[in-house]
């Protein structure tokens, strides 16, 4: 019989003969014939009966027979014995590959990635950002405007564009802040009423906001001028409890050190001694790394709950809470802290911390035949001072870049056995509110139907990685997930070596109950979908990248976006989703 064809059968006839040989389905109208023509010349196999192979010991009879029949002139039964061990052997690679180590047999095929689209995608949310600050926070214009391109973006691939909002605890920037210091004349004007900078006169130093400040998050408010009596209290690294019970009614200087005391710490010592406010500098964090010998100063933000808690059930409004670069920090403590002559100190700080703002949760979702659905998503959300070309603008864009290649899959394969949907979280900064809103709301259909989640958080290496480091770490709480991701990682590395050879691709498996020091760290939007479950853990995936030094500051710009470190967590994962969402054993 001739081979037919393939080249001139539509896609479905190609599907049919592939189903009649009992071969995969899946993949483009190219990939479908060249594995019906791979087929076409592979030699007739035999495998024998199941229950043949599962008695042991008819190998071992049939190998002493080899044995002792071998040597000198073949005999039937010798022929025979051959024959037999030798189906056994090709049915155990047939039936039970795992037997030998090979694993199950899995039909991975890499998704396409186009980073230059990654690139085009990032440009577009970092030009979304506030005007002055650049940043996309949660609760503002800048993330509602964000989330309705996402939703455009999804809709335009083909998905079912869904759009959740949530009212949650949010801090919101409302005007410019000013932090100034004035040291009066030797004329003995007022603060700030001389001629300033004129003999006699005051001399003011003026702080420049997010370059040599920025507020922290929860901040509360402050009016602090000139004219005030504002007292500082040296609390040195923040650990000792002693002096911040000795700051009621002071401003509180910490300088942050390797002790890392953190932003919850530090502002529930403030709400219990009742501080006029607080201002850290940075002494240790990108110290040298990314601006001359300073270090600048770095966003954080602060456990809501346990600041109500400290609070004695709200939050407090009036606590200011900024964070310095380590060379403004050296002014400040050369005018203030170890100053003959006192300086007056303007801190104004216009922030709302006690309402309730609106965040958003974009996503686009292609039903499959089972209710069981795999996520994938980033944080859309950056901090409120900078454009977070790395976080989380990378995770975001490589988001959208797997959704585009997961929609074209299934216009040409069909429907997935899998439902796939991809979300983005706002909220993500001031406490995963994003995230947790939704597994909430979606907490019976997650609980029973999730079969995992996949998470992008700064799955990105910086441009300059040769100098700063090329690592991509890719991390599970699930042993099966581990090794279906590092045979994809093999797979990738073979096939797509020209990028997978820059790049030090690692492993980790964060196996561990909560609390135990192998777990999942809840740093990022895969803690809901693992630990608030109501009693069931769920499964995750995510990817940390290296050598993002600007972190959390002014300087996460676009000059350190690297699109092609994107190629590599994008295709895995985005190949491991394409498993999932058309193998139902997987």
């Amino acid at each position: 019989m001739s081979q037919p064809d393939y080249n001139n059968m539509l896609v479905a006839e190609l599907k049919q003969e592939l189903e009649n040989f009992g071969l995969p389905t899946s993949g483009k109208k190219s990939e479908l014939i060249e594995r019906l023509m791979a087929h076409s010349k592979e030699p007739l196999m035999i495998s024998i009966e199941a229950d043949l192979i599962e008695d042991e010991s008819r190998y071992e009879a049939i190998f002493a027979k080899m044995k002792t029949q071998i040597v000198g002139p073949l005999n039937l039964g010798a022929i025979i014995a051959i024959g037999l061990s030798l189906l056994m052997i090709s049915s155990v690679l047939i039936l039970k590959p795992a037997w030998l180590g090979f694993g199950d047999d899995y039909d991975y095929q890499l998704i396409d990635f186009d980073q230059s689209q990654t690139k085009i995608y990032a440009e577009e949310l970092v030009a979304l950002g506030h005007p002055d600050w650049e940043g996309r926070m949660s609760g503002t214009v800048e993330e509602a405007n964000t989330s309705l391109y996402i939703l455009d973006r999804l809709s335009d691939m083909g998905y079912e564009a869904q759009s959740y909002s949530y009212e949650v605890p949010m801090h919101h920037v409302n005007s410019e802040p000013s932090f100034r210091l004035c040291v009066q004349g030797g004329l003995g004007f007022s603060p700030c009423d001389g001629p300033v900078g004129q003999v006699g006169g005051s001399q003011v130093t003026i702080f420049q906001h997010r370059v040599d400040y920025v507020i922290q998050g929860l901040s509360g408010q402050s009016e602090y001028m000139f004219d005030e009596d504002i007292t500082v209290t040296d609390l040195g690294n923040g650990t000792d409890e002693a002096l911040w019970q000795s700051a009621t009614g002071t401003l509180g200087y910490v300088r942050m050190d390797e002790s890392r005391v953190s932003n919850t710490e530090m502002y529930s010592y403030a709400a219990q001694n009742d501080l006029a406010g607080i201002i850290s500098v940075n002494k240790i964090i990108n110290c040298g790394q990314i601006e001359g010998n300073d270090c600048v100063p770095i966003f954080k933000g602060t456990n809501y709950d346990a600041l109500v808690s400290a609070n004695g059930g709200t939050i407090p409004t009036d606590i200011p809470f900024i964070a310095m670069s380590r060379d403004a920090g050296d002014i400040f403590e050369a005018l203030v802290i170890n100053a003959t002559e006192p300086a007056s100190i303007e801190l104004i700080i216009d922030v709302t911390n006690d309402e309730e703002r609106t965040i958003y949760v974009p996503c686009g979702i292609i039903e499959g035949r089972s209710s069981e659905v795999i996520i994938a998503g980033a944080h859309h959300d950056t901090v409120y001072q900078g454009e977070g070309a790395v976080d989380d603008t990378s995770g975001v864009t490589t988001v959208l870049e797997m959704a585009r290649q997961l929609a074209e899959i299934v216009n040409n394969t069909g429907m997935p056995e899998r439902t796939i949907q991809f979300c983005t979280w706002g909220g993500e900064e001031e406490g995963l509110w994003g995230s947790r809103a939704y597994v909430a709301e979606m907490q019976s259909s997650l609980r029973n139907n999730l079969r995992l989640y996949l998470n992008f958080d700064m799955n990105h290496v910086d441009a300059d990685f040769q100098n700063r480091g090329n690592s991509l770490t890719l991390f599970t709480n699930n042993e099966d997930d581990y090794g279906h991701i590092k045979r994809i990682a093999n797979l990738y590395t073979e096939e797509r070596n020209e990028i997978a050879n820059k790049y030090d691709i690692r492993f980790s498996l964060l196996d561990g109950a909560k609390g135990e020091s192998n777990e999942m760290p809840c740093n990022s939007d895969y803690c809901p979908f693992i630990y608030e479950l109501d009693g069931k853990v769920g499964r995750a995936v995510s990817c940390y990248g290296g050598g993002a030094w600007e972190y959390h500051t002014y300087l996460d710009t676009m000059d350190r976006f690297n699109e092609e470190s994107l190629h590599v967590s994008g295709t895995i994962y985005g190949t491991y989703m394409r498993l999932l969402a058309y193998d139902m054993n997987a």
